[in-house]
């Protein structure tokens, strides 16, 4: 059965970076992220929480997100995890 959600989300490492993605299932990601089985970037930084997420109808709109984020400075990644939530241009 597919899974229509289009989760854009952002982990935490144990060493305080963020981590961006996208997925269709959330809770199977991060339990590959933490088993060592993720991102290249993401197996030394184990483990992983998920510190943000939203929810799109369609793949490409969370895939456009996920870039968005990608392309912010720190301090405003921040922003919109903890709770300041900005729009991020969708370039």
């Amino acid at each position: 059965m597919e899974n229509n959600k289009h989760t854009f989300y952002v982990l935490q490492c144990a060493d305080g970076t963020f981590y961006a993605g996208y997925t269709n299932d959330l809770a199977k990601r991060t339990a590959t992220h933490n088993a060592g089985k993720g991102a290249k970037y993401t197996k030394p930084r184990l483990p992983v929480k998920v510190v943000y997420t939203e929810t799109f109808d369609t793949k490409q709109e969370a895939m456009r997100r996920e870039y968005a984020f990608k392309q912010l400075n720190r301090s405003q990644k921040e922003r919109i995890i903890w709770g300041e939530r900005h729009e991020i241009s969708k370039k």
